[in-house]
C-alpha cells in the first residue's frame, strides 16, 4: 500500500507545482477586485487555463471518434465474418484501426489528461482543509486563506459530507453536483444525438458511448458529495468549456451522414441563396443550372366562327353592298 503511495506522490507531486502555480497568478489577478472569491474565480481561471493547453487533444479526439463513427460499417462486416472466432474478430478489428490510423483510447484522452490535474487540484484544497499546509508553490498562509475563503457565503473548501449541518453549504453543494453531472450527460448527449451517423449507433463503439453516456454522470453524482466546492467549480467549468467547444466542432466541422452535417449544408445553401451564389453538391462542386427552355411562337388565332346573318350584314355571301360602294360598273 505504501508503494502505491510513493507512485501516486511521484507522479503527482509535479502537478502540485503546476496547478498551483497556475492557481495563484489568477489569484493574483482577481484579488483587487474580488478579494475572498478570488480563489473560487481563480479556480475557474486554472480550469480554463488547463483545457486551452488541452484544444489540441481534442482536435484529435473529434478525429478519432469521427474516424470511429465511419469505421463502424466496416467492423459490422468483421463480425458477420468472424462472429464465431472472438480472437481472429479482435486482431482483424486492430488491424483496421491500425491501417486507417485510429486510436480507440483517443476519444477518452481529454478526461484521461485531465484526471491527474483533477486529483492535483482536490489534493491541494483537501489539505489546506484539514491541516492548513501548502503544497506545491502554495505556502502554509496562503493554503489558509484557500481553506477560509468564501463564494456566496460558503467556504470553498466545505463539502457537502462536511457541512456538519450548514444548509448554505449543502445547497450549494448539491446545485454544483447536480450541475455537474448535468453537464457530463449532456456533453456525451450532444455528441451522440448530433454527430454520430445512424449506422454508428449500434455496435462496440456505440455501447461504449452509451455506457459512458449513463455510467460517468453517475459516478460524479455519488462521488460528488465529497468533493469540495472548489473542485466542483474545477469539473462544472470544465464540461461547460467542453460543450461550447463540442458545439463549435459539430456545428462548424460536422462528422459526414449526421444529423450536425444536414443542418450545416442547409445553413450553407441559405447562405450562398442570400449572397446570389450558386448552388454546391455535397462534394463542393458547383451545380449545373438547368438550360431555360426556348420560347415557343404564340399560338395562331384562329377566326371566330360567325353565322348565317352576320356573315350577311358583314358583305359577304351576296348580301346588300356596303353604303358608299357602287354594287355594279360605273358607265362611263
Amino acid at each position: 500500500m505504501q508503494f502505491l503511495k510513493d507512485i501516486g506522490g511521484f507522479i503527482l507531486t509535479p502537478l502540485y507545482f503546476l496547478v498551483s502555480a497556475v492557481l495563484l497568478f489568477w489569484h493574483g489577478v482577481f484579488e483587487p477586485i474580488a478579494g475572498s472569491a478570488s480563489w473560487a474565480l481563480g479556480i475557474i481561471g486554472l480550469t480554463l487555463t488547463i483545457r486551452a493547453a488541452m484544444i489540441p487533444l481534442f482536435v484529435k479526439q473529434i478525429k478519432s471518434s469521427r474516424n470511429m463513427q465511419l469505421l463502424q460499417p466496416h467492423v459490422k462486416e468483421l463480425q458477420k465474418k468472424y462472429g464465431h472466432d472472438r480472437e481472429r474478430l479482435a486482431q482483424e478489428t486492430m488491424k483496421l484501426y491500425r491501417e486507417s490510423k485510429t486510436n480507440p483510447l483517443a476519444s477518452c484522452l481529454p478526461l484521461i489528461i485531465q484526471m491527474p490535474f483533477f486529483l492535483a487540484l482536490f489534493r491541494l484544497i483537501d489539505q489546506a482543509a484539514k491541516n492548513g499546509s501548502g503544497r506545491g508553490l502554495l505556502t502554509d498562509e496562503q493554503a489558509r486563506e484557500l481553506r477560509d475563503a468564501e463564494i456566496f457565503g460558503v467556504k470553498i473548501s466545505s463539502s457537502f459530507t462536511s457541512a456538519d449541518g450548514d444548509h448554505r453549504v449543502q445547497i450549494l453543494a448539491a446545485i454544483l453536483v447536480v450541475a455537474m453531472t448535468v453537464t457530463t450527460f449532456l456533453t456525451q448527449r450532444q455528441l451522440m444525438s448530433k454527430n454520430m451517423p445512424a449506422d454508428a449507433l449500434s455496435g462496440p463503439y456505440a455501447q461504449q458511448q452509451k455506457l459512458l453516456l449513463y455510467v460517468l454522470p453517475l459516478v460524479f453524482a455519488v462521488g460528488g458529495i465529497a468533493f469540495p466546492i472548489g473542485v466542483l467549480l474545477y469539473w462544472t467549468t470544465s464540461n461547460l468549456w467542453t460543450m461550447g467547444q463540442q458545439f463549435y466542432v459539430i456545428r462548424n466541422n460536422p462528422a459526414p451522414n449526421t444529423e450536425a452535417a444536414r443542418a450545416k449544408a442547409q445553413r450553407d445553401a441559405e447562405k450562398r441563396k442570400r449572397k446570389g451564389l450558386p448552388e454546391v453538391d455535397s462534394a463542393g462542386n458547383v451545380k449545373a443550372e438547368a438550360e431555360p427552355e426556348p420560347e415557343r411562337p404564340a399560338p395562331r388565332a384562329q377566326p371566330k366562327k360567325q353565322t348565317r346573318s352576320q356573315r350577311k350584314k358583314g358583305g359577304g355571301g351576296g348580301g346588300k353592298p356596303a353604303p358608299g360602294k357602287p354594287s355594279g360598273p360605273q358607265n362611263q
